[in-house]
This record gives structure tokens, sequence and C-alpha cells, in this order.
């Protein structure tokens, strides 16, 4: 009897709507629908990279439980309303925006003053309602980056006097479900077919977060591809030159990467690469980290000085 390995098709649109988007894979080998579809599922709520404030700092106000004269809403209110501002950063560096509002009027995400590497995706967003002659002042921080990261973790060094730290929601995606039927191929009728449905925030659109994750997903199994080879036994001599990215003590080369003393943006854009060691940092190359989501030229010279410290070097430095 011969054997005949069925491929799964590409991706198909069914239907496609402003934030939504359903789209369907036939063919999968029966069990592969759920294999592939929770896969898929985990890494468009995980790993697509979005923006969203991650500190603010108001005139006048020291905390986040203080009110505000001629305000509506509370300091929190005011907190929640602006993180459901939907923001597209060009680039990895944070980038300040400011506001600046007096007077009777209702504030939306338009009256924010942004830099030109951001934009906003709602501007009708309501922010909070003034009345008086009160000037309200306030400037926050946008930052990229993956996932969800606590506050705890993104102020690891102390924030100024009257800076708010917020928790910080980077996912792009308001929701993603799947389903799996069987249907015909050849002469078998329990071959999968795998439905998707993808829902974002608008600073993504379906397509583009189903193809990321898809090609999110490549990437790593790529990466677990063969077998580690054992590595060969050197002289003694041999290891006098061996430089400090290689012959650096075997417990600093534990350190895990998360205690580098690391920006939290770098240490969750390594932690996500599957990079959690010193040793294992450093037999990276500047070329393949700069693959890495999240990681930019600063985020080199920031993981350079934190090896250097250890005795290590990227690969090739």
């Amino acid at each position: 009897m011969e054997y005949h390995i069925t491929l799964p098709s590409k991706p198909r649109v069914v239907s496609e709507e402003k934030l939504q988007g359903v789209y369907e894979i036939d063919s999968l080998y029966p069990g592969y629908g759920h294999t592939l579809g929770n896969s898929l599922r985990r890494i468009i709520l995980s790993s697509l990279p979005g923006a969203t404030v991650t500190s603010v700092k108001i005139e006048g106000v020291p905390h986040e439980f203080a009110t505000i004269e001629g305000m509506r809403e509370s300091v929190i209110e005011l907190l929640l309303n602006l993180k459901k501002v939907h923001f597209i950063l060009h680039g990895d560096e944070p980038q300040a925006i400011k506001l600046k509002a007096k007077g009777t009027k209702s504030v939306t995400a338009a009256d924010l003053d942004l830099p030109s590497q951001v934009e906003i995706m709602n501007p009708d967003q309501h922010i909070a309602e003034l009345s008086g002659k009160n000037e309200f002042e306030m400037e926050a921080t946008i930052e990229r980056g993956l996932g969800y990261i606590p506050r705890e973790v993104l102020t690891k060094e102390k924030v100024d006097i009257g800076t708010i730290a917020l928790d910080a929601t980077f996912t792009p995606i308001r929701r993603v479900n799947y389903e799996v039927e069987n249907m015909r191929v050849g002469d078998r009728t329990d071959f999968n077919r795998l439905r998707i449905l993808i829902e974002t925030n608008g600073t993504i659109t379906p397509r583009a977060a189903l193809e990321n994750a898809i090609e999110t997903m490549i990437h790593q199994l790529k990466a677990v591809v063969g077998f580690q080879e054992e590595p060969a036994v050197t002289s003694a001599a041999e290891k006098e030159d061996v430089g400090p990215a290689e012959g650096a003590p075997t417990s600093q080369g534990k350190t895990k990467t998360a205690d580098l003393g690391l920006s939290a943006r770098t240490a969750a854009a390594l932690e996500e690469a599957g990079i959690k060691t010193a040793a294992g940092l450093a037999r990276k190359s500047v070329a393949t980290l700069k693959e890495v989501e999240g990681v930019g030229d600063k985020a080199i010279e920031e993981i350079n000085a934190a090896l250097g410290k250890l005795g290590f070097a990227l690969k090739g430095e």
C-alpha cells in the first residue's frame, strides 16, 4: 500500500470586517486541528508586539489614589481610560506624550500631544471630563513590548516622585477563538478543518496577526531542529587562550538573564526568545539578537555592558 503525505492548505479568508477576521485551514491530518489551533491561539495572545502606557505623571498629583479638583473622574478612572487608548509606536524607543487642558470640556485621545513616532487608532476614546478654570497637565510614557508585564517588573529602578507606574498589557489582540471540524480528504473523512476567529484593537489587522503568529511558530520550530553537538574537549594550553565569552566561570554562565539588571523590555524580549542564561546569551551574535522582536541597537549596548560585568561577551564581539 502506497503512503501519501497530505499537507494542509494555506489559510483562506472566510470573512474580514473592520477589526475582526475569520480564517480556515483545510486538510489537516487527524488531530492536527487542535494541535495547530491551540498553538496559534497562544502565540497570537502572547507573542505579538504592541504599545501601551507604562507610566503617567500628573501635575500636582502624588499618587493614583488622589483626587483632582474640577475633574469628574478619579485618578484611577483617568488611568483606566488612558489604557483604553490604542497606540502604534514606530520604533523601539519609549516615547513621551503630553496633555494640557483648561476650562470646561470633555478630553479625548485626540487632545493628546504626540511625537512623530506615535499614532492613535481611536482618537474618540474618552479620557476625562473637566470643569472649572484649573489647568490640567499630564505626561505619559508609551513603550513597546510583548504580552503582559506587571508594574513591579517595569519599575526595577526607583521612579520619580509623582510618577505613577502602570501594569502593561501590550497585546493588540482583543479576542481569539478556534474550532475544529472533520472533512473529507480522498477516501478518509477524519481529516481536520481549522477555523480561527481573531479580533484586534485596530493597531494590527487580523490577517497580519495570523501571519505573524505562523511566522513566529516556524521560527521557533526551526531553532530546535536537530540536536546540540557535544563541545570538543580542549587542552589546558588551549583553555588559556579562550576569551571571556567562553572561559568565564560556569557559575557566572548560569546567571539568569532576568538577573542581569537589564531593562524590563529587553529582559522580556530575551525571555520570549528562550534566552534564559548569561551563557546562552553569550552564544548569540549581534545579528542573531537583532532578529529578536524588541531588541535594537540600544538593547545590544545594554546586553554587552551586562555580559561584560560577568566576563562574557556576545559571539564575535
